[in-house]
């Protein structure tokens, strides 16, 4: 095939050597199957905003950390510069959240480098040998299903406990290899504790995977992850390998309106009291 303009750099530097064919082109980038000496990886390439389809960025990026003071003053702005500043950080995006998640040992493609603005990892692969399908892609067993699930929550979990959110997780963001699924997919990667919309962000998340697994496992659709792995995040109580239920009590109980607006009615006439007090005072002195 036609080489594309945005990986002629790597032939140049002798990053890759080959382009096989292109893999898949989604609404933020096209990754392509190359080679590097024997090895066979994937080569993305990100699109840029003018072409992404990815809507309501601000919703991700909220919390996020620009690169140095000035960048971080011009990626508020419309200018040219900020533009170029938002773009590499949407990039980074991914490729920091790819490193810290491997390196979490939690099962995403191994990364090999960006160069030129092209992140180069790992090409997952079923158990034939052939590019590994989608989640959505698979018929699954009734016991896969809730094994898959179970394994997927505790991923979950482990992203969690290192402050990220995928963001965007659903039966097209996450493929099955021999041993599994493999979580792809990370620009919109969410940091726990800085962003407002976390939880309604891991929430969907969750609840994604809850519907996807749920079509073949019904039982599932009964669990309430979201909301207990949630509530163990916010108490400080969550570990990698804390254990879980799929349950969760929601407080069932109203608020006694009439007792909380006389409680308010009691307090504004005390007020009302202690100042007429104080006005009493100051006319006898």
């Amino acid at each position: 095939m036609k080489t594309p303009k945005a990986l002629l750099p790597l032939f140049d530097d002798g990053i890759i050597d080959t382009v096989v064919s292109r893999l898949q082109s989604g609404k933020e980038a096209t990754v392509y199957i190359v080679t590097s000496g024997s090895a066979t990886r994937c080569a993305k390439v990100y699109k840029q905003s003018q072409q992404r389809s990815f809507h309501k960025a601000a919703e991700y990026t909220e919390g996020r950390k620009a690169r140095g003071s000035r960048n971080a003053r011009a990626a508020g702005k419309r200018t040219q510069y900020g533009r170029k500043v938002q773009e590499a950080e949407w990039k980074n995006a991914e490729v920091d959240a790819l490193y810290k998640l491997y390196g979490a040992d939690i099962r995403v493609p191994k990364p090999f480098g960006v160069f030129d603005g092209v992140l180069i990892m790992e090409l997952v692969l079923d158990a034939d040998g052939r590019p590994a399908p989608r989640l959505g892609e698979v018929e699954m067993t009734p016991a896969q299903a809730v094994e898959w699930h179970t394994f997927m929550i505790r991923q979950i979990v482990r992203m969690l406990c290192v402050g990220l959110i995928h963001g965007d997780l659903s039966e097209y963001n996450v493929l099955v290899g021999p041993d599994g699924p493999v979580i792809i997919d990370l620009p919109q990667a969410v940091d726990a504790a800085s962003n407002n919309n976390a939880f309604r962000i891991f929430a969907r998340d969750v609840n994604n995977l809850r519907a996807t697994f749920g079509r073949v496992a019904p039982e599932l659709l009964e669990t309430e992850y979201a909301l207990e792995i949630w509530g163990l995040y916010e108490a400080a109580e969550l570990a990698p390998e804390t254990p879980l239920t799929g349950l969760f009590t929601r407080d069932e109980t109203q608020a006694d309106v009439g007792a909380v607006l006389d409680q308010i009615e009691e307090a504004r006439r005390e007020a009302e009291a202690r100042q007429r007090g104080r006005e009493q005072a100051q006319e006898d002195s």
